[in-house]
């Protein structure tokens, strides 16, 4: 992700004609914890031994158990969530995923925090526009641990109107 240029907005919920590309906006960190594992590991039904079973993954690539990657995204959700405030909601839906990467174990102890850029705007009608977010969630280091690029289906200020 570019560093500078764009401006910092202080929420992710904006009106598309709001926005520009170039957009940024950082949320606050969480620390990754071993409930969150075992949490996530019941809710999900994945009991992975890297994610479950320090012995086995002591022996394993890493080292050590690390966070599943659906667990980091869910998390970094709750954060960007965190960053719409409490105003008039003006994102309609969440519209998709692409080109999601793990390129970093997340380890329990770890904080993450999310990285957020404005990378595209696409009109879908006179009321509504679809944004993409580049998004990368880092950790305590500022190390990138995923990427993704996340769209939502906005208002325009017309939707009001």
């Amino acid at each position: 992700m570019a560093e500078g240029g764009g401006r910092e907005i202080d929420s992710l919920n904006n009106y598309y004609d709001d926005l520009a590309i170039g957009d940024r906006i950082t949320s606050r960190g969480r620390t990754i914890t071993e409930t969150d594992l075992v949490v996530f590991s019941g809710l999900s039904g994945d009991y992975t031994q890297l994610h479950t079973d320090e012995e086995h993954a002591k022996a394993g690539p890493f080292g050590g158990r690390i966070a599943h990657g659906c667990l980091t995204l869910s998390i970094a959700t709750g954060l960007e969530f965190q960053l719409f405030g409490t105003g008039e909601v003006r994102v309609l839906a969440f519209y998709g995923l692409d080109r999601v990467r793990f390129v970093k174990p997340v380890f329990i102890g770890d904080t993450i925090h999310v990285v957020v850029e404005v990378i595209a705007l696409v009109d879908k009608d006179e009321t509504r526009g679809v944004v993409t977010f580049h998004e990368e969630i880092r950790n305590q280091r500022d190390e990138t641990v995923a990427v993704l690029d996340k769209r939502t289906l906005n208002k325009k200020r017309a939707y009001d109107a």
